[in-house]
C-alpha cells in the first residue's frame, strides 16, 4: 500500500541518464548531448510568458472593443443604440451595424458627427478616426 508523503517533491522533467547508459552510448558511438539537452527542465517564469500569450490572443484589442461598446451604450442616444451597435474596429475605423436603411440614413445624415465627436472625446482621435455604418 502506498502512503502519501506531503513532504515528497518529485523531480522536475524527464529522468537523467544513468552513468551506465552514458558509458554504453559513448562505447556505441552515439551522441547523446541533444537528448540530454532535451531532457533538461525548460520552465519559464509566468511573468515572462504572459505578455506574449496576451499579445497572441489580442487581449488588448478585445478589451478596447468591449470598452467601446460600453461607452457607446452610455454616451449615445438610446434611440440610436437600439438600432445601431459597434461590431469592430480596424486601423482607426469603427464599424457600426445598423438594423435598417431608415436608421442608417438618419444616423449618417444627422448624427454621425455628434457620435464621432463623443467617441473621439472618450478614446482619442488616434483610436477612432472615422466611423463606417452599414446595414446588417
Amino acid at each position: 500500500m502506498l502512503k502519501f508523503n506531503p513532504k515528497f517533491i518529485p523531480a522536475r522533467g524527464a529522468p537523467r541518464l544513468k552513468a551506465k547508459d552514458r558509458i554504453l552510448a559513448q562505447w556505441r558511438g552515439i551522441d547523446i548531448k541533444p537528448e540530454e539537452k532535451a531532457r533538461q527542465f525548460s520552465a519559464k517564469n509566468v511573468a515572462d510568458v504572459m505578455p506574449k500569450v496576451l499579445t497572441g490572443l489580442r487581449m488588448d484589442r478585445r478589451r478596447a472593443e468591449v470598452e467601446i461598446v460600453r461607452v457607446w451604450n452610455h454616451l449615445i442616444d438610446p434611440q440610436v443604440t437600439a438600432h445601431a451597435q459597434p461590431t469592430g474596429i480596424n486601423k482607426g475605423t469603427l464599424f457600426v451595424t445598423v438594423d435598417s436603411n431608415v436608421w442608417l440614413n438618419e444616423i449618417v445624415r444627422y448624427r454621425r458627427k455628434e457620435i464621432l465627436d463623443r467617441l473621439q472625446h472618450s478614446f482619442g482621435k488616434e483610436m477612432i478616426a472615422k466611423i463606417s455604418f452599414r446595414v446588417g
